[in-house]
């Protein structure tokens, strides 16, 4: 039995815990915590056979075997560091915390001390497979293009720096264009996925991303292309945005509740 607790009880974290209590015979849900306590009460209602405490990182930590990261970036270093010192396996969604390459370092330094696991899912994106294969050979070039209805941007510090009127947007239009280190601290609630892929791939300066808003559009659309040594490959992925917050993607909670569920399967499938 694998016990988790759940850091952040908003739209990924209520749905990993509704999932796991509705299908997980293997996966106990021990705890869970967020800043904002009518989350947790909210949550707690609605699962019908696992009974979590409310509990702080730091206590929870002594109780489970896995803390998974589904609040914020900036909640990421108050989460992520004490659980792996407690020698606690740990799931991070908001990826773009890793843009930070000293964090980074310092979190798989801890990883490698204290013999523990960091789990990052592929979340709203396909493709992270081939990628990883495709890294055993040269990889020449990878571009994220990521289309979204303007409301989906709503908020992100690069709008309000450069005073963007998305309200005004009636056709698909280019917003932003960098690389990924730029792209995740410009858009930080937006673009995990080009966090992931540069951890995948070939890092956060070389791998280029492309953000558009499209008022035409009502799904999260991400377009990946890399070209290698292997070849080239594409792939687009057109997710519905979670029903609680447009900003991020039902896939992504999605991944996550795989992730956790292929820890603990005897089957293990994919590069």
């Amino acid at each position: 039995m694998l016990k988790i607790g759940i850091v952040g009880c908003g739209a990924i974290g209520s749905q990993i815990c509704k999932s796991i209590d509705a299908d997980s015979d293997d996966i106990q849900i021990y705890a869970v915590y967020d800043h904002n306590i009518d989350f947790v009460y909210a949550l707690k209602e609605k699962l019908k056979h696992m009974k979590p405490e409310f509990l702080t990182i730091e206590e929870m930590v002594e109780h489970v075997d896995l803390v998974v990261e589904s609040a914020s970036q900036k909640s990421v270093s108050k989460i992520i560091p004490p659980a792996l010192k407690a020698g606690c396996d740990v799931m991070i969604m908001s990826i773009g915390a890793l843009a930070d390459s000293d964090f980074r370092e310092y979190i798989y330094g801890l990883a490698r001390n204290y013999n523990c696991r960091i789990y990052l899912p592929s979340g709203s994106i396909t493709g992270i497979d081939g990628l990883k294969s495709a890294m055993s050979g040269e990889i020449y070039s990878v571009t994220l293009t990521t289309k979204k209805p303007p409301s989906g941007l709503t908020g992100a510090p690069y709008i309000l720096e450069n005073e963007i009127d998305l309200e005004s947007i009636e056709s698909e239009t280019l917003i932003f264009e960098g690389n990924a280190a730029k792209a995740v601290e410009s858009f930080p609630a937006n673009v995990n996925v080009a966090a992931t892929l540069s951890i995948a791939g070939i890092g956060f300066e070389r791998t280029t991303v492309r953000i558009v808003a499209d008022p035409h559009i009502s799904r999260n659309i991400h377009e990946i292309e890399v070209e290698g040594e292997f070849g080239k490959f594409i792939t687009r992925t057109e997710n519905i945005p979670s029903p609680t917050n447009p900003k991020t993607s039902y896939l992504a909670s999605l991944s996550a509740i795989a992730t956790l569920k292929k820890i603990v399967s005897p089957l293990q499938i994919g590069t």
